[in-house]
């Protein structure tokens, strides 16, 4: 089926992105659809718990991002800012740099006293390949030194202190090694999770380490020509024995972002139930995919004529998500990573 990424177009005034989180993070907004009636209603964030079912579970994503994006200077003198992507070994990362033709085979770049790298080459996709020497532990000195991988259009000066370190992380992020936030969980508070406990709501945890491509951009207008990059993800035992006895007994699966999505959709196609797994989840949820693992999502704004718009349109029909986005703008909804929300039953 050829599908145009056109289709998945929309117009977001620039003053709806938010670039600054919300001081309460429950405080958010939250748009409610419901896929069988195609229609959508406005509600707040911390009403989440009154529109559950005791038995419900709800699957986190537990990753936790690291800091990836460093500021060195290469051994010419030249300012260079490297955004890591993919660990290819010990100390060897891809990682995508500005600019990138400041930085040939053998160069060096020193982000640090302790920390500097050299350029081995590039990657087939245009990425660079750095080889990392440190005086100590390399992921201890990337986390001193690296700062928060906001996406492009959050803007921050670099010579203030890194304040989004620990809002632009879940409350219950666990497991390092995203480069992005799985950012519908940035909604969620202790308080929410003590009312969704009250409420007789389940809680599950998955990990999806958040890659460069959750949200590369499309660059075909043949949407089925497009393929998002496998990414790691582990479903431990006792999660698995949790969303299988939710399917046996008929109760609700609610996965707190596409990252959880893309994760539970693979592992469940794959092997016909939930069992426990570590590997990379190699999938691409194109117009007209089944997503047949849950029942529900929680889930923030996208970017127009992303992967994740897409994503969101297979499982609650395009028109219907078209139509919650015009509505969204229209009652000036916040846009984007530090955004609000929606929930799709």
């Amino acid at each position: 089926m050829t599908v145009s990424i056109e289709e998945y177009g929309f117009e977001l005034p620039a003053e709806l992105i938010a670039n600054e989180p919300l001081e309460v993070r429950s405080a958010s907004r939250m748009l409610t659809l419901d896929r069988t009636a195609e229609s959508f209603d406005d509600a707040r964030f911390d009403e989440l718990p009154q529109f559950l079912r005791r038995g419900d579970v709800l699957v986190l994503n537990n990753t936790r991002v690291f800091p990836a994006r460093l500021i060195g200077v290469s051994s010419t003198g030249a300012r260079v800012e490297i955004f890591l992507i993919e660990r290819t070994g010990e100390n060897r990362w891809k990682a995508l740099a500005k600019p990138a033709k400041r930085l040939s085979a053998g160069k060096s770049v020193k982000f640090s006293d302790e920390l500097s790298a050299v350029v081995e080459g590039r990657a087939d996709d245009g990425s660079v390949v750095l080889e990392f020497q440190c005086s100590g532990d390399l992921d201890d000195a990337i986390d001193r030194v690296g700062r928060t991988p906001l996406p492009p259009y959050i803007k921050r000066p670099e010579n203030l202190p890194d304040g989004d370190r620990e809002r632009y992380q879940t409350v219950y992020a666990k497991r390092r090694g995203a480069i992005a936030a799985p950012t519908a969980g940035l909604h969620f508070t202790k308080e929410i999770f003590a009312a969704l406990e009250n409420a007789g709501v389940q809680i599950a945890e998955i990990t999806l380490h958040v890659g460069y491509g959750t949200f590369e951009p499309i660059r075909v207008d043949d949407l089925s020509k497009h393929t998002v990059q496998p990414e790691r993800y582990t479903i431990d035992p006792a999660t698995s024995e949790i969303l299988n006895a939710a399917r046996t007994d008929r109760r609700r699966i609610i996965a707190v972002g596409t990252t959880s999505t893309r994760a539970l959709e693979f592992n469940y196609g794959k092997y016909g139930n939930f069992r426990s797994a570590s590997e990379l989840a190699s999938l691409t949820i194109l117009p007209g995919t089944k997503i047949s693992s849950i029942d529900g999502m929680i889930t923030n704004f996208h970017l127009p004529k992303s992967s994740l718009l897409v994503l969101v349109s297979s499982f609650a029909g395009r028109d219907l998500i078209m139509r919650a986005y015009k509505h969204a703008v229209e009652e000036r909804y916040r846009f984007y990573s530090y955004g609000d929300c929606m929930l799709i039953l």
